[in-house]
């Protein structure tokens, strides 16, 4: 006998051990996958080994073991690729605050073989706790086959591509900006770095022109009209990091701005510095910004490394790697931390009369996009590059001509976008933790890359002609570069193994739109470079999750909602089917509680269904054939469980997530519970044994096909009731993980289907009319019909009984006439008429129903105001917006209710 309740806490452990223990997510199903099965195949976005389930993990693992699991079920040979990321910065981080909490000593006091090894110690015993916490969600891994970016054969991968990217020239040595990191002193990827919004200033300096030049300011009222004009020998330009001003090799302006004409190619004295830097004309220098001329410091930001290109000035970076400013600067500034520089400049600069004006802004600053509390500093060093641009034709053009399609496919143009713009990857970083770059250097500073130390002596003794000391790069490869290689390193590559034959390319990738950049791009390339063909056929890109008001999740706001939290208090099952019933295609997840314990109602719905049908006897009949049922209703739910299975399968393949899940949810509380089950109640109580073995049959069997198609969002309590409902009938063929999906035999029969359709419709606007006019729930109501058809009033004969019962009528008379004070209804070609004059005040509820309809429309005026308001609109945070459109929305339904209810009631009259 099934409990009265499913306990998630007890069967979710035990139920994935069973799946576990069963092969049944091993690739070739444990072997139980026929000969001459497609293979369908799926990597997992590795999670960080420093990882822990995050409501973004939830939802995008959920979405592809609901893929995998229905493909599956439809009998392919499925492989979902596990792994894990070495996650360079974050792991190294976590190991070398540990050394200090303890009171060890560092890591260069260690030594890097030390120190490597302490980490190597920590994954063992720590890292990889999301491996566990997946498990928890359901995710149906193929976890003998799990992956490290660092273990020996993906390290072997890695080897072999930056070898042979080198040897090609596609990798190569360079000194460039990149963002840096002052506290760990690493360069680190745009991934890595926030810009967060902080109040700060904008300090206006004047730079002295040299050689005695002048020329003509113009001067304006405060009305913006000309008034005249005053000579100048000086040039301002402003800045929000006064301390860069050190490293100045020039001063831009626009070459149409006409006030700055006379003095291109002229110079200024840089004050403190003492150096002449020119003033160059260059498009970057808006004439509209400040007063159109732009300090030059090329070392020291992004685009004034690309004007110092152009213009060629000489590069000069004033930081040492731990952000104090090194001997490049004047002598009182040496060794100085660079915010205290800042201080002093703007103190030496007021002092020698050259500060203009300091102006309040809100600036963007870099920081450190895990602690947020180390601003990133643009910084000139050398540096190991891929060369992107040549790499991403082939994934342009493959993405151009349909061999991979983005869905939805508007995240094309984004790729199209960073991919044709696209800069040098820097892949170099200095770690410890990571794969260390193949790279040796002779005495001179030659470069020899190979496959090991004695290649390396090899190349340099042929250089040279004798033998030489090598020294290898200290450096390691940005995790990206590793991760790039995972649909086919995790395969064997670079071996011919079996699977890398079988499984790639594999078929979608599931990720988030923030990741398009920095890993599905890299993917494409090096997939089509070294396998000569895309990596996957298709990039499914989900949204974000947010909490109930749209807004993103944050610790700083206090609105994260943790998913192991979820899980132990709802169950997997109800988190699983929440996000995908929310998965629209291009739109944000709002997550509120209530919605994941509304879907675990859902799940107590269809558990409470099962007990229905064991308690009268609805047992599974060995060869039941759905074909050959006579009674209607079992012929009609026959119909309607293939049209939803059809449609369930139509939506997971165009990834219509939410679609298919909220199919299933409509089948199987709308239709199998709501109406199914009380529409047979009499069958099973009649005297009619061959129709109620039928009902009961059919009842086994549509709930067995429930439990096939809920599978892939809800499995836990699926398996449950799939291995529950089969104790007192004929013993399974599979456990239903590795059942077969349902398949189209041509269900369905439009006669049952009208038929059964005809009575729901009657039930239910008389529920509705009923709901609407506040007749007492148990009153029950003489209802007459008039003009209606010979077919109408035997279907109204067939299921009397049902429609007294369920639309609580004491009597159902044909009529011609309809009396005074009744409300009617029309269904198809008949009227329904209900006289409620005695049930119901007509006046009181005409009044009741007025004043809510007055309420709701001066709601929605407010609510009009407020959006047509461009001050609203453009002040109000995009979740206030949202909320208010969806108040007017709900109103609005409200409204055209109570208007068709009015319009009865005044009918009635």
């Amino acid at each position: 006998m099934l409990d009265k309740t499913f306990n998630p806490q007890e069967a979710e452990a035990r139920l994935y051990e069973l799946w576990e223990k069963s092969g049944a997510f091993r690739a070739g199903a444990g072997g139980r996958v026929e000969a001459g099965a497609k293979p369908y195949s799926i990597v997992i976005p590795p999670p960080n080994v420093t990882g822990s389930l995050h409501m973004g993990h939830a939802l995008n693992n959920t979405l592809q073991d609901v893929l995998i699991r229905f493909e599956r079920m439809r009998g392919k040979d499925v492989l979902w690729q596990p792994g894990l990321d070495h996650a360079g910065i974050a792991t190294q981080m976590i190991v070398e605050r540990q050394l200090e909490a303890e009171g060890n000593m560092g890591r260069r006091e260690m030594g890097r073989e030390a120190f490597i090894e302490r980490i190597w110690k920590w994954k063992g015993e720590s890292g990889g706790t999301i491996i566990g916490q997946l498990r928890r969600l359901g995710a149906s891994c193929d976890w003998s086959r799990e992956r490290f970016t660092l273990d020996d054969g993906l390290s072997k991968a890695v080897l072999k591509v930056f070898v042979e990217l080198y040897r090609e020239g596609l990798i190569y040595r360079d000194k460039r900006l990149v963002n840096w990191d002052p506290k760990l002193q690493t360069a680190v990827s745009d991934l890595e770095v926030e810009n967060i919004e902080v109040k700060g200033h904008f300090w206006h300096f004047r730079y002295p022109l040299a050689d005695g030049v002048t020329y003509e300011w113009p001067l304006f009222d405060e009305d913006g009209n000309p008034a005249g004009s005053e000579t100048r020998d000086y040039i301002v330009v402003a800045t929000t990091r006064p301390e860069t001003m050190l490293g100045d090799t020039g001063v831009a302006v626009n070459p149409e701005d006409e006030r700055y004409k006379p003095l291109i190619g002229k110079f200024v004295e840089l004050p403190i510095v003492g150096r002449r830097i020119p003033i160059v004309a260059d498009e970057h220098a808006d004439p509209e910004q400040g007063s159109g001329a732009v300090k030059i410091t090329p070392a020291h930001d992004f685009n004034d490394f690309e004007v110092g290109k152009r213009q060629n000035l000489e590069q000069i970076n004033i930081l040492n790697p731990d952000g104090t400013l090194n001997n490049d600067v004047p002598e009182a500034y040496r060794g100085m931390d660079r915010f205290k520089a800042r201080e002093k400049v703007v103190a030496d600069i007021e002092a020698l009369g050259l500060l203009e004006r300091i102006e309040d802004k809100l600036v963007m600053v870099p920081h450190d996009e895990k602690s947020k509390q180390v601003v990133i500093e643009p910084y000139l060093t050398d540096q190991w590059y891929v060369d992107a641009a040549t790499l991403a034709k082939p994934a342009i053009e493959a993405v151009e001509r349909g061999e991979t399609v983005f869905v939805p496919k508007n995240w094309e143009k984004t790729y199209f976008e960073w991919m044709r713009n696209i800069q040098p990857w820097c892949i170099s970083r200095q770690l410890w933790w990571g794969h260390r770059i193949p790279a040796w250097y002779g005495p001179d500073g030659e470069v020899f890359v190979g496959y090991s130390d004695e290649e390396a002596a090899e190349l340099a003794q042929k250089h040279y002609g004798k033998a030489v000391e090598l020294i290898r790069d200290e450096d390691v490869l940005d995790t990206w570069f590793s991760s790039g290689l995972w649909p086919f390193s995790t395969l064997g590559w670079p071996d011919e193994t079996p699977e890398l034959k079988r499984y790639y390319q594999t078929d979608v990738l599931v990720t988030a739109f923030d990741i398009i950049f920095f890993w599905v791009a890299r993917m494409m390339m090096m997939g089509l470079h070294f396998m000569e063909e895309v990596p996957f056929h298709t990039v499914y890109i989900h949204a974000l999750v947010r909490d109930e008001k749209g807004q993103k999740m944050s610790k700083t706001k206090g609105n994260v909602i943790d998913p192991l939290k979820i899980i132990d208090e709802y169950g997997a099952d109800a988190l699983r089917f929440t996000l995908v019933a929310m998965a629209a295609q291009g739109r944000d997840i709002k997550l509120a509680t209530s919605r994941v314990e509304g879907y675990r109602n859902f799940g107590t719905k269809l558990w409470n269904a099962a007990r229905f049908c064991e308690m009268n006897e609805c047992v599974r009949v060995e060869g039941f054939d759905p074909t050959k049922v006579k009674e209607t209703v079992n012929k009609w739910i026959a119909g309607e469980a293939e049209r939803t299975s059809t449609e369930i399968t139509e939506a997971i393949e165009a990834y219509r997530f939410n679609d298919a899940a909220n199919a299933a949810y409509r089948f199987v509380w709308n239709v199998f519970c709501d109406w199914y089950l009380e529409f047979i109640k009499p069958l099973l109580m009649g005297e009619n044994e061959e129709a109620k073995a039928e009902t009961r049959a059919t009842a086994a069997w549509a709930l067995d096909r429930i439990l096939l198609m809920l599978h892939p969002f809800m499995p836990f309590i699926t398996e449950e009731l799939w291995e529950r409902t089969a104790e007192k009938g004929p013993a399974r063929e599979s456990m239903l993980v590795t059942a077969n999906w349902p398949t189209r035999i041509g269900l369905g029969d439009a006669a049952a289907d009208a038929e059964m359709d005809w009575v729901i419709r009657f039930i239910s606007e008389v529920r509705s009319v009923r709901a609407e006019m506040n007749v007492p729930a148990g009153a029950k109501v003489a209802l007459l019909i008039k003009d209606a058809s010979a077919e109408s009033l035997n279907r109204l004969e067939r299921h009397r009984s049902l429609i007294d019962r369920l639309a609580r009528l004491s009597s159902v008379e044909v009529a011609t006439e309809a009396p005074h004070g009744a409300i009617q209804i029309v269904l198809d070609e008949a009227t329904l008429i209900l006289p409620l004059a005695n049930l119901i005040d007509v006046d009181a509820e005409t009044a009741r129903l007025r004043k809510e309809l007055g309420k709701l429309e001066g709601e929605v005026k407010k609510i009009d105001a407020k959006l047509g308001n461009a001050k609203f609109l453009a002040g109000a945070p995009e979740h206030v917006v949202e909320e208010q459109r969806e108040r007017k929305a709900g109103a609005e339904a409200a409204i055209a209710k109570f208007t068709d209810a009015l319009k009865r009631l005044e009918g009635a009259a």
